[in-house]
């Protein structure tokens, strides 16, 4: 627990345990793959049936009806990334690195990882390979009706940065806002949005060893690191949210995962679904559509800046 919360080299422990370098490094890789082990279905799993409608009910709230959480990357820095794999691993960050993919409620609580694609990857490119919409393919996951600008939608979305592909379960912000309405929109949209970069910090935070660069050299104890962090952090946000009660409703439930059947579905069923899913035309009418829904929530409170922004286009205000 000291590795994972500081950080601290193996070495280090030698004068306080009497441990060697190396059978710390095995302890700490018994004690993540125990964990996991243990503890993985209870809190790295998608959210059941009752926890989805608490979830659709705080986000509507927030002022975006049918949003299940926000959805992004985080890269972890490999320090001992072989040579030879340096070109797979480099990405934008000029360090080999290895990509998290994580999606986050407004709790911090992470839903979904996905680790290990090198940081070669974009977040395009993590999420054509990642499981996040697989429940929703495959039909697992339970459909959810709502209505926005009159308009009826029965698939629910993340929100998601401007990278993101136009699919019907992912609204984004606009890159350059215009008009005032489009202006007050993103500004709601990335505020809301932050959920996922809260989760991210608060996870690096919190394990230290996951904020310094990852000094083991096999992928897969990576993986059981990165893994039993996320397990750890959510066991902390449900202690803390038992603590204050803050959320009451989201006691631990009894309900069974979305997830565990497994039935493999028809192949035109797959197809069909992965074409809703990517539908643009829904996408960019859920956009407008939650565009006008947040003009009517938040758009009085634009108001002095809209007087503000035309006295300075007529160079009224200075």
């Amino acid at each position: 627990m000291r590795m994972l919360a500081y950080g601290s080299p193996a070495d280090s422990f030698d004068d306080t345990y009497r441990m060697a370098e190396s059978i710390v490094l095995e302890t700490v890789k018994q004690f993540a793959r125990t964990v996991i082990a243990v503890y993985e279905s209870d809190f790295l799993r998608p959210p059941t049936a009752s926890e989805l409608e608490i979830i659709l009910r705080v986000n509507e709230a927030r002022g975006f009806p049918g949003m299940i959480g926000s959805i992004d990357c985080m890269h972890w820095e490999w320090s001992n990334c072989p040579t030879a794999w340096h070109g797979q691993y480099k990405g934008h960050k000029g360090k080999p690195t290895i990509i998290l993919e994580a999606v986050a409620t407004q709790d911090l609580r992470i839903w979904h990882a996905y680790f290990g694609l090198p940081g070669s990857h974009n977040d395009i490119n993590v999420l054509h390979r990642s499981p996040a919409f697989d429940d929703l393919a495959e039909g697992r996951r339970p459909q959810f009706e709502f209505d926005v600008n009159g308009n009826k939608y029965n698939m629910c979305y993340y929100l998601a940065d401007r990278i993101y592909p136009d699919w019907a379960t992912l609204v984004k912000s606009y890159s350059e806002p215009i008009s005032l309405k489009e202006r007050v929109y993103a500004e709601r949209q990335e505020s809301v949005r932050k959920d996922v970069e809260r989760t991210f910090g608060g996870l690096r935070s919190r394990f230290r060893i996951i904020y310094n660069p990852g000094r083991l050299w096999s992928q897969s104890d990576l993986n059981d690191i990165m893994r039993v962090c996320v397990i750890l952090h959510n066991m902390v946000i449900e202690d803390e949210r038992n603590l204050y009660n803050n959320h009451q409703e989201f006691e631990m439930s009894s309900d069974p995962p979305i997830s565990q059947n497994r039935d493999v579905p028809e192949i035109s069923q797959l197809i069909n679904s992965s074409t809703k899913i990517r539908d643009k035309a829904t996408s960019n009418r859920l956009q407008r559509d939650l565009m006008e829904h947040i003009w009517f929530l938040y758009g009085n409170d634009a108001g002095p800046f809209a007087n503000r922004q035309g006295r300075q286009e007529h160079g009224t205000l200075r």
